[in-house]
């Protein structure tokens, strides 16, 4: 098994590129699926997740080349299944993304219920409730989803909150459906809007996308083939932003928008930081922090994405802070090893109640999913002595070599081997580079 060894206590200093955002990769690899021409991307992030959105693909027909790390080419000449089963879906909620486009392009649809993260009730009754709305027949069959349709039509879908996947699923749907679909209560969040981007270069009709209210003129036939660079991922570039206020280090972040993290940007400066804006980049520089309450939201809310992450941070943090999590019961898995490094957290239903500043000691700790693993890696980047961190796939389902890019910011960190002395993957303590 491998793991991730990090000795504390260095501050974070230079420069790091963010990679392509994996929750706006993912959608837009789908929307391959609405045309039988060629669907090029760029800015791709090289993730374990990705790969496995690629063999959903190849699975279903489409043929999937990957030009190099970040560029890859899709084709959905002829759909050659319609079904995705459990040993594709069981590690990634994005699997759920297929629905939608599947069963425009094909008629039907049956979709393994999707895995992913264990961080509560992530509920799909919209957009199934959608889908029907929009002339399907769905079914729940206890451990799949299926849908049908001879042919969907446009309908106004009010949604009772706004929901990522599902707005991303009905737009999909709704582009090869008859007439205008109206979604109220859209999301809003940069992905979404990525999406809308890449299907509008395809030929789509989309209007609203990024605001409350999106509405789509169905093409009534396939959509043509593009060429789409992937937004950057603003969940990355918080992670750094946060990370380089907890070492009290002085990082810029580049290639990312600061309007997609002013949610994070006020925070940060409310702790005491001091965060300089570009057109592309951000410069975080720490200081000693004072406590902030944080609740999450839908965007342009605080990214429940980033509460884990934030957290940490909240540790070193003079004061009580209260962390709320408004969307998932589950957010709070990271507490227990925080714990551990002798964080005083105490959760109270979906509230964190955080003591501090804590002396955080190395010790081994257990990564429970993505975002919870960006905490602990934070956590062990300020404690004292080493720590260890097992089950690092979870990192490497959402991060671009965070190792490499933590190292060229001055971490002491390594990925190792568990149980053979000498045996380890990668050392990088000390490598350079922007």
């Amino acid at each position: 098994m491998e793991l991730l060894r990090i000795k504390g206590e260095r501050r974070l200093e230079g420069s790091v590129a963010i990679s392509g955002s994996k929750n706006a990769a993912m959608p837009v690899m789908a929307a391959a699926l609405l045309t039988d021409q060629a669907v090029e991307l760029l800015n791709v992030p090289d993730i374990e997740d990705i790969e496995a959105m690629a063999r959903m693909l190849q699975h279903v027909g489409v043929a999937v080349e990957r030009a190099d790390a970040h560029h890859w080419h899709l084709r959905a000449q002829a759909i050659t299944s319609t079904e995705v089963g459990a040993e594709l879906t069981g590690r990634m909620r994005g699997s759920f993304l297929l629905l939608g486009a599947l069963l425009a392009r094909a008629g039907e649809a049956c979709i393994a219920k999707p895995g992913g993260d264990d961080i509560g009730m992530r509920r799909v009754e919209q957009h199934l409730e959608g889908l029907r709305l929009m002339g399907a027949q769905v079914e729940d069959r206890g451990d799949s989803y299926v849908a049908r349709a001879q042919r969907l039509r446009g309908a106004r879908i009010d949604l009772d909150i706004p929901t990522v996947t599902g707005t991303e699923n009905l737009m999909m749907a709704a582009l090869l459906a008859d007439g205008i679909t109206v979604i109220n209560n859209a999301a809003r969040e940069p992905h979404v809007y990525d999406l809308a981007r890449c299907l509008v270069g395809m030929g789509a009709h989309i209007s609203g996308a990024g605001t409350p209210l999106i509405v789509i003129e169905g093409s009534g036939g396939l959509l043509h083939g593009t060429t789409h660079s992937v937004t950057t991922d603003y969940i990355e570039a918080g992670t750094y932003m946060v990370a380089a206020a907890a070492t009290r280090g002085d990082v810029v972040v580049n290639a990312m928008r600061p309007t997609d993290v002013r949610w994070l940007i006020n925070k940060l400066r409310a702790t005491g930081c001091d965060v300089i804006e570009g057109a592309n980049r951000v410069r975080v520089i720490g200081a000693p922090a004072r406590a902030v309450d944080v609740t999450t939201w839908p965007h342009p809310g605080f990214a429940t994405d980033l509460q884990p992450q934030f957290g940490a941070l909240m540790t070193q943090a003079t004061g009580t802070s209260v962390i709320s999590e408004a969307l998932y019961e589950n957010r709070f898995r990271h507490v227990a090893e925080l714990q551990k490094m002798g964080a005083r957290i105490a959760v109270d239903g979906r509230s964190a109640v955080i003591s501090g500043p804590c002396r955080l000691q190395g010790t081994k700790v257990t990564i429970p999913d993505i975002r919870s693993g960006a905490a602990l890696v934070i956590a062990a980047l300020c404690a004292e002595g080493t720590t260890e961190l097992a089950h690092v796939y979870h990192l490497d389902r959402g991060y671009e070599d965070m190792e490499t890019k933590l190292a060229a910011l001055g971490a002491e960190i390594k990925r190792v081997v568990s149980g053979e002395p000498g045996a380890e993957v990668r050392d990088l303590t000390g490598v350079i580079g922007d």
